[in-house]
């Protein structure tokens, strides 16, 4: 074999074992991201990308998540409230959407402390109100002042996010908190606290959203795929066995008390779907409600988003 003609070989060989190279996926996560944790921890999401060349890495974030979002510098990211979604389409964010966690509207509520005489979402006039700034749990505030006839206006909101917000609550510096799971489980079973309101009667149905890089989902829909098939089975999973579930998560989420992750696990639906701009009504009456309170910088169309379609 000529010197040209082994050049030419090595070259093939090395195309080929380039080809079949060992690619890396990269996830965030946070500690509310239940099925990521999940998959996570029994590496089941690992075992099904390995035939198509892929590893993954995750990445674990309590803080900066908005900027990792909007910089790109992960694949897949960790699941998103609607209203924390939001921002990321507000900052231009080169992502796509590719699955929806559906309405779960009791996994977030408004609470006071047994004794207080907060009744209603009236009684809070004049109230101070703590809320983290920006969330589903602020749309939720916003959502029922206004169905009571109140604005922010008519109360003292303290924008602290849940740990602060939580310690606020407990000291009696604020009247009442705004909260999500399992926050609002923990503070029900270890706590006397009351719900005067939460996400139903259409207040706030509370989706969750899973985002991709878009040069990400253009490259590689397979992947995509599987990641989508893995999350609506872990979710399937996750309710048909609450118990063994709670027990998993508990120590992962911080050594919450299996009890507490069981009550959080019953009002979150974990039913993963596909995202159809047509089915985006709660998301653009966020978007508007956040505009006009100066939440985000610009009026937004959900409808111009970019969606990624699993195959049924």
């Amino acid at each position: 074999m000529t010197l040209k003609k082994l050049i030419v070989a090595a070259s093939l060989l090395f195309a080929a074992a380039a080809a079949h190279a060992e690619q890396t996926l990269d996830i965030s996560y946070q500690r509310s991201s239940t099925l990521w944790i999940l998959l996570k921890q029994n590496g089941q999401l690992e075992q099904r990308l390995k035939p198509l060349g892929f590893t993954v890495n995750w990445h674990e974030f309590s803080t900066g998540l908005l900027s990792s979002l909007n910089a790109g510098s992960v694949d897949l990211h960790a699941d998103v409230a609607d209203a924390f979604a939001l921002f990321t389409q507000a900052a231009d964010a080169p992502l796509t959407y590719y699955a929806q966690e559906n309405s779960s509207p009791g996994a977030q509520a408004i609470i006071v402390q047994d004794q207080s005489p907060i009744h209603s979402i009236a009684d809070l006039k004049g109230k101070t109100v703590a809320v983290s700034k920006g969330s589903g749990s602020n749309f939720l505030l916003i959502s029922a002042l206004k169905k009571a006839g109140l604005t922010l206006a008519d109360i003292t909101p303290r924008y602290l996010e849940a740990p602060d917000g939580g310690a606020a609550f407990a000291n009696g510096s604020v009247d009442a908190w705004v909260i999500w799971d399992p926050f609002l489980a923990t503070q029900q079973l270890d706590h006397h606290v009351r719900v005067i309101a939460d996400g139903s009667d259409g207040l706030a149905n509370y989706n969750r959203f899973y985002l991709a890089t878009t040069k990400f989902a253009k490259a590689h829909p397979d992947v995509l795929q599987v990641t989508f098939d893995t999350l609506r089975e872990t979710g399937q999973w996750v309710k048909a066995h609450p118990k063994e579930a709670a027990e998993i998560l508990g120590p992962l989420w911080g050594n919450i008390a299996p009890a507490t992750v069981e009550r959080a696990n019953s009002r979150r639906s974990y039913d993963i779907i596909p995202v159809k701009l047509d089915n985006l009504a709660e998301q653009q009456r966020i978007a508007d409600t956040y505009y006009a309170a100066k939440l985000i910088p610009k009026p937004l169309k959900v409808s111009t988003i970019t969606v990624w379609t699993p195959k049924p």
